[in-house]
């Protein structure tokens, strides 16, 4: 009976999915300014992120002091190619963009990176109202010059843009019963080299 109810759900889900991508596909979204970041090469716009593409795809990332927001795009980084076959991805955040790349390169990350180092654009774009370092994603599109924000979403602990929260609901665990960290290492009861200066690895965010 379980089963039964646990299949069911899912087929709503499925459909309402279904429902919200054709909702969001038929979607124009609001004009928006052509917003400047800095990079490790100098200043880029907005536009200049499009490339010779008519979408982009923004990743709204709290920096490298966020656990979930790291766990969401160490997620995102195996899809980086297939998503740049339709559109340019740009992971930005208010990090420097020295942090970002030395951080990025700890993660194996392969997102072009740029620093909107909290200024007029996150405050305009959040994706959540009322925050200006919420961790999202958001999509534009161009027709010449003019930019539009097509989409919006907001990421949360148990959101369907991060497959961690499916695979550990498959185990019976819940977001609430799991917290990500930078690093999974356990200290052995006995250190061979006898344990002296060992650095706090969350601390020093070694990656996994």
């Amino acid at each position: 009976m379980g089963s039964e109810k646990i299949t069911n759900i899912e087929r709503q889900i499925f459909a309402l999915t279904s429902q919200l991508h054709e909702l969001r596909k038929a979607a124009s979204g609001e004009v928006v300014p052509n917003y400047t970041f800095t990079t490790l090469d100098g200043e880029i716009s907005l536009l200049d992120m499009f490339g010779d593409q008519d979408s982009l795809l923004v990743i709204h990332n709290m920096g490298q002091g966020c656990r979930y927001c790291t766990l969401w795009a160490d997620g995102f980084n195996g899809f980086v190619p297939h998503l740049e076959s339709v559109m340019p991805v740009f992971l930005v955040s208010r990090d420097a963009p020295t942090l970002q790349r030395e951080f990025a390169n700890s993660r194996g990350w392969r997102f072009r990176l740029a620093s909107h180092s909290g200024g007029n654009y996150i405050h305009e774009q959040s994706v959540m109202e009322g925050s200006d370092n919420a961790p999202g994603a958001v999509v534009y599109t161009r027709s010449g010059d003019k930019i539009r924000r097509k989409n919006s979403a907001s990421f949360g602990p148990g959101d369907i843009y991060c497959s961690m929260w499916s695979l550990l609901g498959l185990g019976g665990v819940s977001e609430s019963d799991w917290t990500p960290q930078f690093a999974y290492w356990r200290r052995p009861d006995v250190l061979e080299d006898g344990g002296e200066n060992l650095l706090d690895i969350e601390s020093a965010q070694i990656s996994f």
